[in-house]
């Protein structure tokens, strides 16, 4: 194998995008606010990641042009990045048909209905855990189920910071193991390991912080009156379809076959309940699929920047790094976590922030012997965590704009139990854990 020497000059393509990408961020977002527009999203995360691309490839003038596009097509033509593309677009197909089939609507609605009044905050907390792990989309759970946990937090007189934060805590438990996230994806395609075998790792980590978070609002629950709420209206086949493909995927059918599945039966319910036409089924599978394009690009994009600064010896520095300050297993598997934080604070988006700390994170699990599905496990919870406490994120931002005004997307941060514990309950499983015994 030829290694390559450490040099941080390699690095230099990711110090552009995230002064691009984060600069213009925080520029329009706190200094040069524009009304009606979110800072973090004003430049495309696209652009940036072009820009940064552009220069990967002025570097190294011992290489020539042709030799450099090589190098990026060897990137982008992967097993595994190849893989979680063609995942990217069946997801999309699904979750597009899904939403539109009016399966999250009716499932949040069927469960609200069977949770008693006095447990109306365990209860989103729970309704959102599960929509999210169907859909596999924390901002779409968001989008459905915080309108409903601002009416509950209305006709309770409970606190509409903490119902608007119980749904964002359970959303991203549900986006980090589910089967059908873009996280999970990106997690376990980069790091070649099965979506099963990653969700049996990650939820050792997320049922203890779930099962506290629960505790912690039940207790809170049982101070207050039992105010009765309104009946929500659902369509039971709508939700069938969701459950089953939630079993499937548990169970380790190939993912492929559960979303492929889960799309016609969506499509047959929706059809059936006159929820969908046929030209509006296909409508919003396509619209599904348009949603990924993004992703998909920045995922080429990524891949293509990650090879030229690991042969430019980008990614040898880093390692040495991780080597000079973080010893030993332990510290590998923190030392993955930080860097995965500091790629979701940079870019306030869990999936690019997998995916640009994916081939780093592969460096440093061969050096320090990690188990491939404990690295996957890592990049996903530690990006969740993240994305799911910046205040300019995308799920905070939304969160706080279907108040109408009512809170800020600081207001939330402080009620945040589950991604807090979450933090506590990922440390302290690598702090305890005993070291792996290679077989």
């Amino acid at each position: 194998m030829n290694e390559k020497k450490p040099n941080a000059k390699a690095l230099l393509p990711i110090l552009v995008f995230l002064l691009m990408y984060l600069g213009n961020g925080i520029y329009f977002e706190y200094i040069k606010p524009i009304e009606g527009q979110m800072g973090f999203y004003i430049m495309s995360v696209v652009v940036a990641f072009v820009i940064a691309l552009v220069v990967a490839l002025l570097q190294n003038r011992k290489l020539s042009f042709e030799e450099k596009i090589n190098i990026c097509a060897k990137g982008i033509g992967d097993y595994n990045i190849t893989i979680m593309l063609l995942i990217f677009l069946v997801a999309g197909a699904f979750s597009g048909i899904a939403s539109a089939a009016g399966g999250a609507s009716s499932t949040a609605n069927m469960l609200l209905n069977i949770i008693p009044p006095q447990f109306a905050m365990p209860g989103l907390f729970i309704i959102a855990c599960l929509i999210s792990m169907a859909m596999g989309t924390s901002v779409g759970t968001i989008t459905v189920i915080v309108p409903i946990a601002v009416n509950v937090a209305m006709a309770t007189g409970l606190n509409m910071s903490m119902c608007v934060a119980t749904v964002v805590g359970g959303a991203m438990f549900g986006d980090n193991l589910s089967f059908v996230s873009d996280t999970t994806i990106a997690a376990t395609n980069t790091q070649g390991v099965e979506m099963k075998d990653k969700f049996r790792t990650n939820f050792k980590v997320a049922l203890p912080a779930a099962i506290l978070t629960l505790i912690i609002l039940i207790f809170i629950s049982l101070g207050k009156d039992s105010v009765s709420l309104e009946h929500y209206d659902f369509n039971i086949w709508q939700a069938i379809p969701y459950f089953i493909v939630l079993i499937a995927a548990i169970i380790g059918i190939n993912v492929f076959t559960v979303l492929c599945s889960g799309t016609v039966l969506f499509f047959i319910v929706g059809l059936a309940t006159g929820s969908l036409s046929i030209h509006s089924a296909f409508m919003a599978m396509g619209d599904g699929t348009s949603g990924m394009f993004e992703t998909m690009i920045v995922t080429i994009l990524v891949a293509s920047i990650g090879a030229l600064m690991r042969e430019n010896g980008g990614f040898a520095s880093i390692l040495n790094f991780i080597k000079k300050y973080f010893h030993g297993e332990k510290g590998g598997k923190f030392g993955i976590g930080i860097l995965t934080m500091l790629m979701d604070i940079a870019t306030a988006n869990n999936t690019v922030a997998i995916v640009l700390a994916a081939p780093i994170a592969s460096e440093i699990r061969d050096e320090y012997d990690i188990d491939p599905k404990e690295t996957a496990s890592l990049l996903d919870t530690f990006s969740c965590i993240a994305q799911g406490i910046i205040p300019y994120g995308a799920q905070l931002l939304i969160a706080a704009g279907l108040t109408k005004g009512a809170i800020s997307s600081l207001n939330i941060i402080p009620y945040l139990y589950y991604q807090f514990l979450l933090l506590i309950c990922v440390s302290l499983s690598i702090i305890l854990k005993k070291k792996s015994v290679k077989k």
